[in-house]
């Protein structure tokens, strides 16, 4: 996957964690919300290194070079079949009676107008999609998950060497920690930025908010009854140190339309006891990326995609009630 290009921003000195699992962040309970049209979830090149729960300074050139690959990366891929409806308003794929959002990022523009095409020409909606899967967690526990796919590529049928040949319908190849999160009560296969040198180079020089987008991780729930290790789960009362951590699986799962989760097929790997490196923002940088956005957050905004999602309502702008005095003057 080619970098991103970085932005004219001087390089901090911000810290990044490599291999912490995202529960053990001193209870921190941060919204694992992702936007529909704008978070990425890359299946990476396999550069890696093994983690040990360090901080690494952006500064310190010494541990970058002491990169080594490795054959594990964080990964989210499957395919998907079902009716395609593409529309400036919001494209959709219906798989049996359930439809989900399907959208595109702009440098996979020209895999979209290709299906547009497909689906002209051939007249037929039905298509077999490869997508990376997106689930949008909200606040409450108690609100459901909402699942959204993200366009790579469709099948004419000519792919059997590719990701669309090696799985069946529905299936997905997950690739990430297994653990609970704050904010889901199903356990999830938690999907990280791969570490890589250009991406350091580029996380150096982001502003706040970008950094933070870029290093938001997906979670995807998983149902896995027999599972030979436990989800890491976080607990507020147990000492750092006797914590423990979030196992690394690969394997596949087939996603159960209707339930909005997926659920076990096979591993493909045995468990990890250590994950790739991989990326993620700081306490420092979410904090400062969350006080900018309550900072530029206007009275009386329209629903936001979370919102709609969710069905909340918009806020309404608080108006401040005139006194009768006021009320019963009169211009003379």
């Amino acid at each position: 996957m080619a970098s991103a290009e970085p932005i004219p921003v001087e390089p901090t000195n911000t810290e990044l964690k490599f291999g912490q699992p995202l529960a053990d962040q001193d209870e921190e309970k941060t919204q694992e919300s992702l936007e529909l049209s704008k978070t990425e979830l890359e299946a990476d090149p396999p550069i890696s290194v093994p983690t040990d729960n360090e901080q690494v300074n952006l500064d310190t050139a010494s541990q970058i070079d002491e990169i080594q690959v490795s054959g594990a990366i964080f990964q989210a891929v499957g395919v998907i079949t079902g009716e395609v409806n593409l529309n400036s308003e919001g494209s959709t794929i219906t798989i049996g009676q359930n439809q989900y959002p399907l959208f595109y990022i702009p440098r996979k523009l020209k895999v979209f107008e290709a299906l547009k095409k497909e689906i002209e020409t051939t007249g037929n909606r039905t298509q077999r999609l490869v997508v990376y899967p997106k689930a949008i967690h909200f606040p409450r526990r108690e609100q459901p998950v909402k699942i959204a796919f993200q366009l790579v590529g469709f099948d004419r049928g000519r792919f059997q060497e590719t990701i669309s040949g090696e799985l069946e319908d529905l299936e997905f190849k997950l690739s990430g920690l297994w653990q609970f999160i704050p904010v889901c009560q199903t356990p999830c296969i938690s999907v990280f930025r791969n570490f890589t040198r250009e991406r350091l180079e580029y996380i150096k020089q982001a502003e706040p908010a970008r950094k933070v987008k870029f290093m938001k991780a997906s979670h995807v729930p998983m149902l896995w009854k027999d599972a030979p290790v436990k989800p890491f789960r976080f607990n507020p009362k147990v000492p750092k140190q006797e914590q423990g951590h979030a196992v690394f699986v690969t394997l596949k799962a087939k996603f159960l339309p209707g339930r909005d989760v997926w659920g076990f097929v096979a591993l493909t790997s045995p468990p990890q006891e250590t994950a790739p490196r991989f990326l993620k923002a700081s306490k420092q940088d979410k904090a400062t990326v969350q006080q900018q956005s309550k900072k530029n957050k206007p009275l009386g905004q329209r629903p936001s995609k979370k919102d709609q999602l969710s069905g909340n309502p918009a806020p309404k702008p608080i108006l401040k009630k005139r006194s009768p005095e006021v009320e019963g003057k009169t211009d003379k």
